[in-house]
């Protein structure tokens, strides 16, 4: 039986078809972006690059989808490049271990679909003046740490995104600059900001003091950009 039977079943021979030929390119795939990754590529998604300049860390098994205890220490985009093509082996699937910073260019003119998964302030800044200016349709994940209810969970343009400390720190750092997204671009984000009751752990050198986060969270983030991906895609079905 046709792996993607049930996606046709649902969309359509010319919408599966436009699945398969469409590109996309996801930077982070860490607690939201691997969700993502995993929900295009079981959608019927032909074309996947995934960016993420990490190896797998032990903290990292509690919501992401390429961390066991099996692959601690391997880069994030090797494991899960290896798992999106079990899942289709014949999606053309690009690893780039490589972090999105401020300053560089990546062509995103060649993408029907870009998604923003990462962290840094002024990193996602960069990507979001980057790829609102580039033609393909963008999506990005505001903050997923620090939540518990589901229900919470909201899409919003990003200049109409509330109660999310990263998107406030985002708008403000981008009118401090005067420098604003060339077109509007929907956000995933919640509402919900809860106290972290445990004790601070070490995040490491360079990196900011991590928040507390659960894999359901994380998970519906994902897979919420992973549905408006797919709806623009087939918006003209």
């Amino acid at each position: 039986m046709n792996s993607f039977a049930r996606v046709e079943r649902l969309v359509g021979p010319d919408g599966l078809a436009k699945l398969g030929k469409a590109r996309v390119i996801l930077f982070g795939v860490g607690g939201v972006g691997g969700w993502c990754a995993e929900g295009l590529v079981r959608s019927g998604i032909g074309h996947l690059t995934i960016v993420d300049p990490d190896c797998v860390d032990e903290s990292n098994i509690n919501r992401q989808l390429p961390a066991t205890s099996s692959t601690v220490g391997l880069p994030k985009v090797e494991v899960l490049r290896e798992r999106l093509l079990d899942i289709n082996p014949s999606c053309e699937i690009s690893a780039i271990q490589k972090r999105y910073e401020a300053g560089t260019e990546w062509g995103l003119e060649g993408f029907d679909i870009i998604i923003d998964a990462i962290d840094s302030l002024k990193d996602k800044a960069a990507l979001i003046l980057e790829a609102s200016a580039a033609p393909g349709a963008f999506f990005s994940s505001m903050g997923a740490a620090c939540k518990m209810d589901p229900t919470k969970i909201r899409v919003a343009e990003f200049f109409s995104v509330r109660g999310c400390p990263l998107g406030s720190a985002l708008r403000k750092k981008l009118r401090r600059e005067n420098t604003l997204p060339a077109k509007p671009f929907l956000c995933v984000y919640d509402e919900e900001v809860l106290p972290n009751l445990g004790p601070e752990q070490d995040p490491g050198p360079g990196k900011a003091i991590a928040n507390g986060t659960l894999a359901p969270i994380t998970g519906i983030f994902g897979f919420t950009l992973c549905g408006l991906a797919l709806q623009e895609i087939l918006k003209d079905e």
